[in-house]
């Protein structure tokens, strides 16, 4: 028996041409590279020249492919095992290619079952749809809102939003609006809003948003600042419209007079103007600003996080109305408020470390106020401040409070060695939200309740 071939040797040494077909070419460099290629991506051997490769042939290390049973071959014993089934992708080689006259025949197989469809990422390889993604693709069971609702918060706890390295979910903003139980938004209103043009704070505006998130380039490649400003302005507009409301026509004197005796006595000259408007609120405290200084930071990881601007103004809209009112109010007072639980709940969970601070005159509202007006939006990277506020908007913003005192807490050796602490707390170190998170959780049970309740109403 001959001696085995090897398959690097042996790549060349092809079945001499017949006669009627002449000389064969010499064959290329760039061609036997294409033949190791083909080689080494299918998992059959297949032949040239009528002649199948050494390096298949012998067992090169590329598992073949059983023939199948009611397969036919041209030769007879040795030879048809030989001879393998071509595979169904591959094509006739024309003459030129081949060195002879005889085209090798193409061979199909009956065409395969179309496969469903997959749900695949972006590396194209199958991913399996996560417990969070189905709970909110297919809504409560049964109706049961609050349970479903309670479900949510508890996968947010215990597993992190699916999402890639820049911190993008396909399905985030929704879990948002889920939780926040947001309406649609129609994109009309939003337009509409846009369409209106400058706002009376537009100035204050573009003053902010071309430094807003600046270093951050994940930011900087995602959102424009045109899409910030139009965001911000149509805000403006929808708490403008909120607290200056369009005046009512005076009502007729047959409708003043029923109302008159609805309510048993007359309206008086303080209650209703000239015109028939109700009196202009004096409180302009309470009255709410429409932009103040931290909005456009506060604004940033929703037009970041959301596939549209409606969706990121829906959001905006209804956290600075219904969460947060207290930060956008003209004397911020709901973010003052803050800055003080966050000194009380220092010295609740780490007394020595207040104590220090305390003694170089480091109160919360030298270092803190950035980390509680933006709910720590302020500190990078982008991705970790989404995953921090996946949990804040489940179990609510005031927990914000005691991120931040966590976010003191890990930093605590350095404090308490540094002579002057307010160096170090000019800008906090980056964010690690899973660890943020878990000491957080950890501290709500050292919190008293009147404490506790302080923090859910201090934005209010």
């Amino acid at each position: 028996m001959a001696s085995k071939p090897s398959p690097l040797t042996n790549i060349p040494s092809f079945a001499a041409p017949t006669a009627a077909a002449g000389p064969a070419s010499p064959q290329s460099p760039r061609k036997l590279r294409k033949y190791q290629s083909h080689q080494s991506l299918t998992s059959t051997s297949f032949s040239t020249f009528g002649q199948p490769l050494p390096s298949i042939a012998h067992g090169s290390g590329v598992r073949q492919r059983d023939t199948p049973p009611n397969a036919t071959g041209t030769g007879t014993g040795s030879q048809q095992n030989a001879e393998p089934q071509h595979n169904n992708r591959q094509r006739a080689r024309s003459n030129s290619e081949s060195g002879s006259s005889i085209a090798t025949p193409l061979i199909t197989a009956p065409p395969k079952a179309k496969r469903p469809a997959r749900k695949t990422g972006s590396s194209g390889y199958f991913m399996k749809r996560t417990g969070l993604e189905t709970l909110l693709r297919d809504g409560p069971a049964d109706g049961k809102l609050l349970d479903t609702l309670q479900e949510l918060r508890l996968m947010v706890l215990s597993n992190k939003v699916e999402a890639d390295t820049d911190g993008m979910s396909s399905h985030r903003i929704y879990l948002w609006l889920a939780l926040f139980a947001i309406p649609p938004v129609p994109t009309d209103e939003y337009l509409g809003l846009v369409h209106r043009g400058r706002s009376p704070v537009y100035t204050k505006i573009r003053n902010d948003t071309f430094r807003t998130l600046a270093t951050d380039p994940l930011f900087k490649r995602r959102v424009t600042e045109a899409s910030l400003i139009r965001l911000l302005n149509a805000v403006a507009w929808k708490l403008h419209d909120t607290q200056n409301p369009k005046p009512q026509s005076r009502p007729s004197s047959r409708r003043k007079e029923m109302l008159e005796m609805a309510i048993d006595s007359p309206p008086t000259i303080t209650e209703e103007t000239a015109e028939g408007e109700p009196p202009a609120k004096s409180d302009t405290k309470a009255q709410g600003a429409i932009y103040v200084q931290g909005m456009n930071v506060l604004c940033a990881p929703f037009l970041y996080a959301a596939r549209s601007e409606v969706e990121a103004f829906a959001l905006f809209h209804y956290f600075v109305t219904k969460e947060c009112p207290g930060y956008v109010r003209g004397a911020m007072d709901g973010v003052h408020k803050g800055l003080r639980l966050v000194d009380r709940c220092l010295e609740i969970v780490d007394p020595k470390l207040a104590a220090y601070l305390f003694s170089k005159g480091m109160q919360a509202e030298l270092y803190a106020f950035p980390s509680v007006l933006t709910l720590c939006a302020c500190t990078p990277p982008l991705p970790e401040v989404l995953h921090l506020w996946d949990f804040l908007f489940a179990y609510g913003p005031h927990l914000n409070i005691l991120c931040i005192v966590a976010q003191l807490n890990r930093m605590r050796d350095a404090i308490m060695q540094s002579e002057s602490p307010n160096k170090l707390l000019r800008s906090f170190p980056p964010l690690e939200a899973d660890k943020i998170i878990s000491l957080t959780v950890s501290f709500v049970r050292k919190i008293p309740d009147d404490v506790y309740g302080d923090l859910v109403d201090h934005a209010k």
